[in-house]
């Protein structure tokens, strides 16, 4: 059976007022907020009017009814988010509301500290802001994946062994099994084995992360592949 998950919970319910669902709408919007930001930048804002902007959208997606708009049985949260940013942005030019931005009660406390120089940094690109929107989003589910597993390897007292084989997801000049099976004191065989459980844990983090974004399982794989298509 299908968990509740937070998209699903908020499409279903789609009730600002409600706590839960504005819990679960309020933990995808820190998750995933990035994506939106640098959306507003491609669109010609700068850094000062992005942040602005990227704090009164998901205040008004707290606050307003946005999410009765949203398709109740099926429909994937990115998809919803870069729809509604294109419709905020729209109306925010066409009604020249910039004294109002970031006016919400709502404030997601989001970590803008490097989100400039992270832009900044990323590879010049003809993409368009919609398909930048969509690697973000699925460099963000990556790199949450990543996050979760190092967390789980450490609080089981295995950090050592994670960093010694993260090569072996992250897709870098893996060093060879001999070399890292006398440094972390196994046998070959025993770190071939390490590497696929390895493997399989990241697969099932990255999965259950996607899951949370979709209103069912039968959109997963649907999602995986459209992910690893925006990431060329």
């Amino acid at each position: 059976m299908f968990a509740t998950t937070r998209w699903s919970l908020v499409a279903a319910a789609a009730d600002p007022a409600d706590p839960t669902t504005r819990d679960a709408l309020a933990a995808l919007c820190r998750a995933y907020w990035y994506p939106v930001y640098g959306y507003v930048r491609r669109r010609g804002h700068d850094h000062h009017a992005a942040q602005d902007l990227t704090q009164a959208f998901f205040a008004r997606l707290l606050e307003k009814n946005d999410l009765a708009a949203a398709d109740r049985t099926r429909g994937r949260f990115r998809a919803f988010l870069l729809a509604a940013c294109r419709h905020f942005l729209l109306n925010e030019h066409d009604k020249g509301a910039a004294k109002k931005r970031g006016g919400g009660r709502h404030r997601l406390p989001l970590p803008f500290g490097d989100a400039d120089g992270r832009f900044t940094r990323e590879p010049a690109s003809d993409e368009t802001p919609e398909k930048a929107f969509d690697r973000e989003w699925a460099l963000g589910l990556l790199a949450r994946a990543v996050g979760e597993l190092r967390a789980e390897y450490a609080e089981s007292g295995r950090g050592k062994l994670f960093d010694a084989l993260k090569d072996t997801l992250l897709g870098g000049a893996e060093v060879p099994y001999a070399e890292l099976a006398g440094q972390l004191g196994m046998t070959e065989g025993a770190v071939k084995v390490a590497v696929h459980r390895l493997r399989q844990r990241y697969k099932d983090r990255l999965r259950a992360a996607i899951a949370d974004t979709v209103a069912g399982p039968d959109e997963v794989d649907d999602e995986v592949r459209d992910l690893f298509a925006a990431l060329g």
